[in-house]
């Protein structure tokens, strides 16, 4: 029988001052409190982005030795194992086993793991010890674990694994200074854990770590980890970015599970058993159950009512009107505020400027056009703050319960549900989420349909047409409400309807069974959502304040030349510009949905970003009311009242408003969202059948919208 290394020596100190100081790498199970740890570490000291070539988050942050020396700490995504079923689990592998081009093997690891469930998330740590670098375990949750009745003996978990454990609980920030000592230490010990290989399968362990070493240029302790790993049958993600194994080792595997599955052996069962038996000796010894708590916990004492076939659904449909209560009761002050601030911003840029184009160009263009997107900031804010609320308290998994039986009557099941949730803040996250679904078609059916999910840049359009639509103030609020909440039911039903179709057709398959933890309730920790607030708020300021400002300036210029020749004055210019010229090119296509070519205008333009559409809304409009003279004051809202067809009737009546926003629901206006899928499925093969799908959708439900409304009298 053989047995890994049972001691390797410290690893070596790090150099003087001014060498270059290690770096970590934050690994644990999903739901463990890893973001929360990362967050408490690193505060606003982060970067985020996407690893080369795979489009899976990559964040990386800042944290500092007690002797103020910085420290670097990548943060991988969630994983159960180092056996990845998924994109996301195959690039903490990668990074952990040095298979990646782009991103360095971290010198050392801080696992975190939730120590309600101490047994189960060992089974990382354990494949994690495997690897000869130095080691922090992180006991996380205990004050959850003391409330349970478990009473862990950290110090005899040290000593058994001989690397520094510590107690924390990371949403209170307790435990964060003794971690940050831990890893300020330069002789960090290694692992003394031993574990029995089981002896059918140590000859072919033995056999594999060779060739890894020798042809991929593997360090031992290296090389057979992933010898172990390699032989979980479980492995099978391969991702872009990541070294490929050499021929020798990829031919040695192939003939050691040719020869098992001609013998019956079943390797992959007898490596997983001989983890959990080794994990269970070590468990037996350190955590006792004296004083377990008589009756359900707190959490599942909520999860009566939240994750009650009935109920469940009462709670989900009153979060989710609180919500758009709020947008439309709490914003109204910031965004008086954000008005008077652009009207401010537009009084001292028009006395710098002397009259002219110039000073048409930045005042009617790019001061304008931004001012009709980031006016609903607020609204903005307010969304992703709940959003982050309902992530941080752990209601986001209750609400894929909830939706499971629902999901699984289209062909999905409720872990698709999160992509799809996470898409009513922007669909590029929630198409990057999708990469946690195993199933390869699940996958691609979750993110074909997400892009229904109304997101945060539709909801400026929203709010813009409801308004309106509503003209007078005394419309009550719940009607406006039940309207948006109308708007993000369509796209929901259009979305599970187009995966119920795609799963009957294009990608056929059996609907999978859902596992999935529900991980515990849990007080949002204020700052972490405000940050998470925060960093998406900023995204979208910047994108007012580059892609739109650029794109409102552009279009102003389009909606101003050429100049109508002084023998035509009866010429409408806007009509005689650019813009309005392709304005009328389309119009035909457009047409039969009420629509005229001003409002073709705006969804060409919006399918840079769908927010678009108010700025060009508010370019067009400000030059067709001011023409040559001062710009027209009035908002927004009232220009789009005011607006009329040649002869004489509302162009903007109820039924082309609510059309619009239906149009907006179903069509796929973003072109980043596109791209996103390009990289997310290697192929313009799924992006381009998406806005041809959607588009086409899109136009046939507004057409029967139309034209149903106009004969009924609407």
């Amino acid at each position: 029988m053989a047995t890994l290394p049972s001691h390797i020596a410290p690893s070596a100190a790090p150099g003087p001052t001014g060498a270059r100081q290690p770096v970590y790498a934050l690994v644990g199970n999903p739901n463990c409190g890893k973001s929360t740890l990362f967050n408490a570490l690193t505060g606003l000291k982060q970067k985020v982005g996407n690893y080369p070539g795979v489009t899976v988050e990559r964040k990386v942050g800042v944290t500092y030795t007690q002797h103020g020396h910085p420290l670097t700490l990548i943060d991988l995504p969630g994983t159960y194992s180092l056996a990845a079923r998924s994109p996301d689990e195959a690039v903490t592998r990668d990074v952990l086993l040095g298979r990646r081009a782009d991103t360095a093997m971290p010198d050392r690891i801080i696992c975190i793991v939730d120590a309600t469930n101490l047994e189960r998330n060992l089974y990382l740590v354990h494949q994690i010890l495997d690897l000869g670098r130095p080691v922090i375990l992180v006991l996380n949750m205990m004050d959850l674990a003391r409330a349970a009745g478990l009473d862990i003996r950290v110090a005899r978990l040290e000593k058994d694994l001989g690397i520094p454990v510590i107690p924390c609980e990371a949403a209170r920030g307790v435990g964060v200074i003794e971690l940050k000592l831990a890893m300020s230490r330069p002789d960090l010990p290694l692992s003394r854990h031993a574990w029995a290989v089981p002896p059918a399968i140590a000859a072919a362990v033995s056999e594999l770590q060779a060739s890894l070493q020798d042809n991929d240029n593997k360090p031992p302790l290296i090389a057979r980890a992933e010898a172990l790993l390699l032989l979980t049958d479980q492995d099978t993600v391969r991702v872009a970015g990541s070294k490929p194994l050499s021929t020798r080792t990829q031919a040695i595997l192939d003939h050691w599970q040719q020869r098992w599955e001609t013998d019956g052996t079943d390797w992959a069962g007898m490596l997983v058993n001989a983890r959990y038996d080794a994990i269970g000796e070590l468990t037996a010894h350190i955590i006792r159950t004296g004083g377990q708590p008589a009756g359900p916990s707190v959490s599942d004492r909520i999860d009566g009512v939240a994750t009650h076939p009935v109920l469940g659904w009462i709670v989900l449909g009153t979060i989710m009107g609180a919500m758009f209560l709020s947008i439309f009761t709490l914003a109204g002050i910031p965004m008086g505020w954000i008005e008077s601030l652009v009207a401010w911003i537009s009084d001292q840029v028009s006395a710098l400027l002397p009259p002219g184009e110039l000073h048409n160009l930045i005042i009617e263009g790019g001061i304008a056009g931004v001012e009709g997107v980031i006016i609903f900031l607020p609204q903005i804010l307010i969304l992703f703050f709940f959003i982050g609320l309902l992530e941080s308290t752990g209601y986001m998994a209750r609400a894929a319960f909830i939706m499971d039986r629902l999901m699984s009557k289209v062909g999905l099941n409720g872990r698709s549900f999160i992509p799809l949730l996470g898409s009513y803040a922007c669909a590029i996250p929630g198409i990057m989420a999708a990469r946690t679904i195993e199933q390869p078609k699940d996958r691609l059916v979750t993110i074909l349909v997400a892009p229904f999910m109304s997101c945060s840049a539709r909801l400026p359009v929203y709010l813009l047409l409801i308004a309106a639509l509503m003209p007078t103030d005394t419309v009550p609020i719940g009607a406006k409400i039940g309207l948006m909440l109308l708007m993000y039911a369509l796209g929901t039903l259009g979305a599970f309807g187009f995966a119920w179709l795609f799963k009957k057709t294009l990608l056929r398959g059996a609907p999978p069974l859902m596992i999935m933890e529900l991980p515990p309730y849990r007080l949002p920790r204020l700052r972490d959502v405000l940050m998470q607030m925060v960093e998406r708020g900023g995204l979208f300021v910047k994108r007012a304040g580059t892609i739109i400002f650029a794109l409102s300036i552009v279009l102003w210029f389009l909606a101003n030349y050429p100049k109508v020749p002084e023998d035509r004055p009866d010429t409408d210019p806007l009509a005689y510009s650019f813009a309005g010229r392709a304005g009328h090119l389309i119009e035909p296509t457009i047409a039969p949905l009420g629509f005229d070519w001003r409002i073709g205008i705006g969804l060409v333009q919006s399918f840079a970003a769908r927010e678009v559409f108010n700025s060009s809304m508010g370019v067009i409009f400000a030059v067709q009311e001011s023409g040559d003279e001062e710009v027209d004051t009035r908002s927004l809202r009232d220009a789009l009242r005011a607006a009329e067809r040649p002869d004489g009737t509302p162009l903007f009546t109820p039924l082309i408003c609510l059309n619009l926003m239906v149009f907006y629901v179903f069509a796929m206006q973003c072109i980043s969202t596109l791209a996103v899928v390009k990289r997310e499925t290697n192929t313009w093969k799924w992006p381009l059948f998406q806005l041809g799908y959607m588009t086409g959708f899109a136009w046939l439900v507004c057409l029967v919208v139309y034209q149903v409304g106009r004969a009924l009298g609407f």
